[in-house]
């Protein structure tokens, strides 16, 4: 617990407060600490909770501190920085020195929204494989997927064992290698069923990847990812040219 200390100055005093517990939370504390408690800064600092309040809810927006219901608010865990470019989860995580694992949550053929099978190909009704999957880095829940893939190319993918890469199972078992995809990124807020799956801190938004993915041509897999907007963020290069016919984010309900 910090010495006390008085807040003075023109700088107004939950700003001279946030600077404090921001200073505390990259010097003194690791990733996962409980900050003070809301009472021990009000003593501390001299300040009212409201001043506490605002200085922790500017932290939280910076991402600096996560706050959890029920059990205090804690300096968050580092983001994982992901460059847009065309690889597995297992790879990328790997890659940044994390040990990915994945669980299966479902793998079996059902019958393809239009969307998918706009894609893949089919009539409706066609059915075609529905993966559902957490993914995990450090054994920490990292991404929830949902994935569509061509029943037609890849006939018996059920059977393969899915806890890890399934481009690498494409490649080996099927001769595919996924040469090209599009992809649309966008924000939301998630509902409780996904906030509970994802572990999420209280007030915490999604970042959502629709891909779509062929090799050779082929059409081969269509993805809805899940990441924690807390625990990852993204790096682009931009130039000024602009495609006017930029994609929108899709139907998420049809992605289902």
């Amino acid at each position: 617990m910090p010495a006390k200390r008085t807040l003075d100055g023109v700088v107004p005093k939950h700003q001279q407060l946030r600077d404090a517990l921001a200073r505390l939370a990259r010097e003194e504390l690791a990733p996962g600490d409980t900050i003070p408690s809301e009472r021990e800064l009000m003593v501390t600092y001299a300040v009212s909770r409201d001043t506490v309040r605002k200085a922790i809810a500017a932290l939280v927006t910076d991402g600096l501190l996560v706050r959890a219901h029920g059990k205090g608010t804690f300096v968050a865990l580092p983001r994982i920085e992901s460059h847009l470019h065309l690889a597995s989860f297992t790879k990328d995580m790997r890659r940044r020195g994390l040990e990915p694992t994945t669980l299966v949550l479902g793998a079996r053929l059902a019958p393809a929204p239009l969307p998918v099978l706009d894609f893949l190909g089919g009539a409706p009704r066609d059915e075609h494989w529905r993966l559902e999957r957490m993914r995990l880095a450090d054994g920490q829940p990292m991404a929830h997927e949902l994935s569509w893939c061509s029943a037609t190319a890849l006939p018996d993918l059920g059977r393969h064992d899915l806890t890890g890469s399934v481009y690498a199972v494409l490649a080996e078992h099927y001769g595919y290698a996924i040469d090209q995809a599009e992809q649309t990124t966008w924000a939301e807020v998630p509902d409780e069923p996904m906030s509970r799956l994802l572990d999420l801190p209280e007030h915490t938004a999604v970042l959502l990847f629709h891909r779509q993915s062929t090799a050779a041509g082929t059409p081969l897999e269509s993805v809805l990812s899940t990441y924690r907007g807390d625990r990852y963020s993204l790096h682009m290069s931009l130039d000024s040219s602009m495609p006017s016919d930029a994609p929108h984010p899709p139907n998420r309900k049809a992605a289902r």
